[in-house]
């Protein structure tokens, strides 16, 4: 591993537990390296967490001024949009709540109230779950009435803006694309059900139970390696949940439901990495099965950045429907080993919907 990974983890660490560096070795770095650290950190979106970690570094190892300054305008932009995207979600729960529409949230501001400061995570868009079809078209026809311009991806979501904010609708709970597991992921649904979180103004919105919660996030973590690829933010997330959420899961219950998704290599390798890379304590594992190595997911994290966003071509906009296919397809096909040795079931059909344009 480079110095200038090395030394984002290490920082990430601090930042991710509010705790001390537990290693120097990679300091003092040098202007250039500092700059590419936070280079780094941003195309893996944790800017606010790294400079967390920052504070706990001593004086004489911290990067010039003029960066931490940026570095602090970063984090200050980032704690600003948190505040906009918890008051437009507080305003959409209500303005639901009050149209007789329960929606689930989905990741995002649920997984930031699982950190010390949930400010500091980068916030992304707004994820809704709807439990049946009749609450996801009710919440269709309430956007429309209000004149919001929604699109309707491949996969039936549909997307919006509200209050400067993107909106995603989904039909779908777990990000499992194994149409053999769709009756069971259900099954799973019905039986672990739903929490409630309160939000700032004193409403309450359902979020998944802890398990359904560890889950979403695995599956949703291994579809983005299998294809464009997955950035640190998303592994952040699942270690403060394994960590907040240890308690309210039952390990034999977790490894049960893993083996029947055919998700075991999967879930060895990604606690393998929460452990190794992110310092997670192994007792705060879903349950305690490690891989001996986890350096396929680390470079597939390298290569990519936030869901794939610095990978050659992803960036660039296809003249065609075929062209972007092609490319999606030619993305997976650079993890086509990792897919078939971690999740081959899984991966055989998450290649399919690739294909067919169904995934985001």
């Amino acid at each position: 591993m480079k110095k200038v990974q090395k030394a984002l983890l290490v920082l990430l660490r601090a930042g991710v537990w509010e705790s001390k560096i537990e290693d120097l070795s990679c300091f003092p770095m040098s202007a250039g390296e500092w700059k590419n650290l936070y280079l780094l950190s941003r195309q893996q979106t944790v800017t606010g967490i790294v400079f967390q970690g920052i504070q706990h570094l001593p004086e004489h190892f911290l990067p010039a001024e003029e960066l931490l300054v940026r570095w602090m305008a970063e984090t200050d932009a980032i704690e600003r949009k948190n505040i906009q995207m918890n008051k437009a979600l507080e305003l959409l729960v209500q303005w639901f709540t009050e149209s007789g529409v329960q929606p689930v949230l989905q990741k995002g501001q649920g997984i930031a109230s699982l950190y010390e400061n949930p400010l500091l995570r980068e916030c992304g868009d707004i994820d809704f779950y709807f439990d049946s079809r009749q609450m996801f078209e009710k919440a269709f026809s309430l956007i429309r009435q209000c004149g919001l311009r929604e699109k309707v991806q491949a996969d039936q979501s549909v997307t919006y803006a509200w209050k400067g904010v993107e909106v995603e609708h989904h039909t779908c709970l777990l990000d499992l694309h194994n149409p053999f597991l769709q009756r069971y992921a259900k099954e799973l649904e019905q039986q672990y059900g739903y929490n409630h979180m309160r939000l700032e103004g004193g409403l309450d919105v359902r979020i998944p139970s802890p398990v359904l919660n560890l889950l979403l996030q695995s599956l949703h973590i291994l579809k983005h390696a299998l294809g464009w690829g997955i950035g640190l933010r998303q592994l952040c997330d699942m270690a403060r949940s394994c960590y907040k959420l240890h308690d309210e899961v039952e390990s034999e219950e977790m490894k049960k439901i893993t083996l029947q998704l055919g998700m075991d290599r999967w879930q060895q390798l990604l606690h393998a990495f929460l452990v190794e890379h992110l310092g997670l304590p192994v007792a705060y594992l879903p349950y305690q099965e490690v891989a001996s190595d986890s350096s396929p997911l680390l470079d597939i994290i390298w290569r990519g950045g936030n869901f794939g966003l610095y990978v050659p071509g992803h960036q660039r906009k296809s003249q065609s429907l075929l062209a972007g296919k092609w490319q999606t397809a030619c993305a997976f096909q650079r993890n086509i080993r990792f897919a078939f040795r971690y999740a081959p079931k899984e991966g055989f059909w998450v290649f399919s919907s690739l294909l067919k344009g169904q995934l985001k």
